[in-house]
């Protein structure tokens, strides 16, 4: 150390302050700026990428609450689609027993109608052969008491008879 104080040369000394102090107003001219703006720029743009993420992290938020919402309108929808085609369901097989209800009752009353007419149809084909056998019997019975002259005088008196006493 001795040996750089002996070594000290006043001179030397101020010519190196005055360029030390030279180099320092260039830098401060010339690069200080530059850096400083390249610093600040640097950091602008770090902070608009944070910002940039963050507005990205709340659009993602937004997208999945949408999502989570159109998910819940579709099962909704779903659901009440579901709902419906039970309800068109349940209705069609109403609808359809209704329907063969009144068929089989329609049925029903035609069979009935058509039984009661054959009915009376049979009824009326045994009147008529009643009434033919029973014609048919009088005849015999008449034919058979009618067959001497005194029986037919006696009946044509009886109803002459008859028919004064009216």
């Amino acid at each position: 150390m001795e040996t750089l104080i002996n070594d000290f040369s006043p001179g030397l000394f101020v010519v190196q302050i005055i360029l030390l102090l030279g180099l320092i107003f260039l830098l401060v001219k010339f690069a200080w700026k530059p850096i400083l703006n390249s610093l600040d720029e640097r950091e602008t743009g770090i902070q608009e990428a944070l910002a940039a993420a963050e507005r990205a992290k709340a659009e993602m938020q937004n997208l999945q609450a949408d999502n989570d919402r159109m998910l819940q309108e579709a099962r909704a929808e779903r659901e009440a689609m579901l709902k419906e085609a039970r309800e068109i369901k349940e209705k069609m097989i109403a609808d359809s027993k209704e329907q063969a209800k009144i068929e089989g009752d329609k049925m029903i009353k035609q069979a009935q109608e058509t039984i009661e007419s054959e009915k009376k149809a049979a009824v009326a084909e045994l009147k008529s052969q009643v009434a033919e056998l029973s014609v048919s019997i009088a005849e015999k019975v008449i034919k058979e008491e009618l067959s001497g002259k005194d029986k037919q005088l006696q009946l044509v008196e009886k109803m002459l008879g008859d028919i004064k006493l009216n």
